[in-house]
């Protein structure tokens, strides 16, 4: 534990991997739940499923399974760090039940947590908001750090997915610097890839700080602990890096994901290039990549980024017929483009014509036009009747979002040009 701690996996692997052959041979759900926590500290997700899943069916067959919410919230974790997001919300939400039944406060808020982030990535940010509140209620009352970090890596990723790039580097910041709010030891390098993406699409300079992270990142990735790490950080490389070396890196990143099963992640990586790919207007190649993302998301649940990717692949050009997983739309936005529809969706919930400009990678004067065309068709006069319309509630932000006021007229439009 010490040399896995300071981050000797090499030296951790010598001496727990006896320690690890032995506990998984045995038949108590307690020894196998210390070997899949073995497993899973040593970066081998695949022997941390299968123990976990031996110890999941031992704890059933007993007469009082007491380890049995333990061993799911270890099962559930394991999981979510593989991208298989269904199996891990499955098996999250059959640990609480199973709290219930033997309460364990401490495990409750770790299912919650892993309940959120396996939510983030799946539609309602409502669901994340109560998953996420429910396990940082029970973490700040009892000091779970490891909880604290993955509930509010939760709702950032939840921000990123909903386009809300800002809000997201603002939550992840605190976690991936140095300071009295860092992220848990064992966890908060793993959420340094959301903030990278974040930091980019928010548009915030991409100074030595942000490097140095990507560096220490990739240290850690060296180390072995997360099979898809490597691949990730090229990933980020990509995403900073100049034109010259952009390409290269998301191929190398690519090429790395065929390495290993991550789906999740390997779809993110093709979203990013593909839109790397369209705004250097190279749709043919982009198309490509953003099918394949599209396919990524879909096949492991990810409902909110499977709508991003399909947004993108229109906008490259892809007819409706063609894509992979088209969304049907029921409501008011019926009538809009997908483009208007993103629109709509950000600026009801708040966003500034900026922000959403940022989170669309278009100029503020396209949103203007879309808005304006928005307003129209659904008539509506302002921001906040656009938000009554689509039946949202409006989330106000610290900036321009207090001005509910939409261009309705030559000079609100100005108006709303000058306050973007």
């Amino acid at each position: 534990m010490h040399r896995a701690l300071h981050g000797d996996f090499e030296g951790a692997h010598a001496l727990l991997g006896p320690v690890l052959n032995v506990l998984k041979a045995q038949q108590e759900a307690s020894r196998l739940l210390s070997a899949g926590t073995i497993a899973l500290m040593l970066g081998d997700l695949a022997t941390a499923r299968q123990v976990l899943g031996l110890a999941l069916a031992t704890a059933r067959s007993e007469t009082t399974p007491t380890f049995l919410p333990r061993i799911l919230e270890h099962l559930a974790y394991a999981e979510l760090r593989e991208g298989r997001h269904h199996q891990a919300r499955v098996h999250a939400e059959a640990g609480l039940e199973a709290a219930a039944e033997h309460p364990q406060s401490n495990v409750t808020a770790g299912l919650s947590a892993v309940l959120a982030l396996a939510a983030s990535i799946a539609g309602d940010p409502a669901v994340v908001a109560a998953h996420a509140q429910s396990a940082l209620r029970i973490a700040h009352a009892h000091g779970l750090g490891q909880t604290r970090t993955l509930a509010e890596w939760a709702r950032a990723r939840a921000d990123l997915g909903h386009g809300n790039a800002e809000h997201a580097a603002a939550r992840l910041a605190p976690l991936v610097h140095a300071g009295p709010r860092q992220g848990h030891f064992g966890l908060w390098m793993m959420a340094v890839p959301c903030y990278v993406e974040s930091a980019v699409l928010a548009g915030h300079d991409m100074d030595a700080d942000v490097e140095r992270l990507i560096d220490q990142y990739a240290q850690w990735a060296a180390r072995g602990a997360d099979p898809q790490a490597p691949a990730v950080v090229l990933r980020c490389r990509a995403l900073v890096a100049d034109d010259e070396r952009t390409e290269d890196l998301f191929i190398a990143a690519l090429a790395r994901h065929g390495t290993v099963d991550s789906p999740y992640e390997h779809a993110r990586t093709h979203l990013a290039y593909g839109m790397w790919l369209r705004r250097r207007r190279r749709p043919v190649e982009a198309r490509t990549q953003l099918r394949s993302a599209v396919m990524g998301f879909d096949q492991c649940g990810a409902a909110v980024w499977t709508e991003q990717a399909d947004a993108e692949l229109r906008a490259a050009g892809e007819t409706p017929t063609a894509v992979t997983s088209p969304r049907s739309e029921t409501g008011p936005l019926t009538e809009l483009t997908p483009q208007q529809r993103r629109i709509a969706r950000s600026v009801a919930q708040g966003a500034t014509n900026r922000e959403v400009a940022r989170q669309l990678s278009i100029s503020t004067r396209t949103v203007e036009y879309h808005l304006r065309n928005i307003f129209t068709q659904l008539g509506v006069r302002s921001r906040t009747a656009l938000a009554r319309h689509l039946d949202l509630d409006r989330v106000d932000g610290p900036h321009e979002r207090a001005r509910s006021a939409g261009p309705t007229t030559h000079e609100d439009e100005r108006t709303a040009s000058s306050q973007a």
